[in-house]
């Protein structure tokens, strides 16, 4: 019996360490992550929770800010200008979303294979996406020079059609602007539907081309189904876009002529750095804010349904 106990007592003597070690793997991962989480923090939480207070304030540097709770949301809420520049915000970002989803899937299509010319082309269509964002305007401005001999106002006379004045019209403002957006949205989402097509199950294919399916019944009972989660996920990245689209408008336009290209991240830039208004215009950024976590549990939300 004692030799049992003995012999029992050595084989458990070793337990302690052997839980030691299996609970220093789990930190691991929280170690590497740490420096990022850190920075994330610093610069992503903090700030947007000096946002939130300062919605509840009258800023007033060198004074001391004076509590109005909800005023400013009341103040912006109330101004045609934050209005108007809510509807164009929408705009904007439907119309985006829409044309560099679309864009994107056809660029994908199109370029979906293994030939290894297809790689030097791929790269080609993603260069604006990796562009500067001050070139790409300046290009742009070119582009969109208003004048008879601008370049795509020679294009628009050789196909009958008379010069447009794009940047400088407030009916055409904006739509050129969405033009923009497009062009520089739509390779980012090619890339992601090409990830997404190369998952697709190639049996599925042979399966329809036997029952004598053509190329249009093809994509949409196959193809499409298959892109559900890679449409979600793309769906939700461009409308998030679109509602911050702020770098394009400030450098086109800056949210002119006459307003008509005013979205709400420019709103809320001259609210808060140019006229100084800074609770107000932190109001206006956690409007902007909440828009944004509705939409994305909204997306998420009906994924998850269609999932069931």
């Amino acid at each position: 019996m004692t030799m049992t106990q003995v012999r029992a007592g050595a084989t458990r003597a070793p337990a302690p360490p052997a839980r030691r070690r299996r609970r220093r793997p789990d930190l691991l991962p929280w170690a590497f992550l740490a420096p990022a989480l850190i920075l994330f923090a610093l610069f992503k939480f903090v700030p947007m929770a000096r946002a939130i207070s300062m919605s509840l304030y009258e800023v007033r540097p060198y004074l001391g800010d004076r509590w109005v709770g909800a005023d400013n949301f009341v103040t912006i809420g109330g101004d045609d200008a934050f209005t108007r520049a809510v509807w164009q915000t929408v705009l904007l970002a439907v119309g985006q979303t829409a044309g560099s989803l679309l864009i994107g899937l056809v660029l994908a299509l199109l370029l979906e294979g293994q030939a290894k010319s297809l790689w030097f082309v791929r790269t080609a269509v993603f260069l604006p996406t990796v562009a500067a964002m001050a070139v790409v305007a300046e290009v742009w401005r070119i582009l969109y020079y208003p004048a008879p001999d601008g370049a795509i106002n020679t294009i628009l006379g050789w196909l009958g059609m008379g010069p447009s004045q794009f940047l400088n019209s407030p009916g055409s403002a904006l739509w050129s602007v969405m033009g923009v957006g497009i062009w520089r949205g739509a390779p980012y989402d090619m890339m992601i539907f090409l990830a997404g097509l190369a998952g697709v199950d190639r049996t599925l294919y042979e399966a329809v081309e036997v029952d004598g399916a053509n190329r249009w019944r093809r994509l949409w009972h196959v193809t499409f189904p298959q892109l559900r989660p890679v449409f979600a996920i793309l769906f939700t990245l461009a409308a998030i876009r679109g509602l911050r689209v702020f770098t394009e408008i400030y450098l086109l336009t800056n949210g002119g002529p006459d307003g008509s290209t005013e979205v709400l991240m420019t709103l809320i830039y001259k609210l808060g750095l140019e006229r100084n208004e800074l609770g107000v215009a932190a109001a206006g950024s956690v409007i902007l804010l909440l828009a944004t976590i509705v939409l994305t549990i909204a997306v998420q939300s009906a994924r998850a349904r269609r999932a069931r």
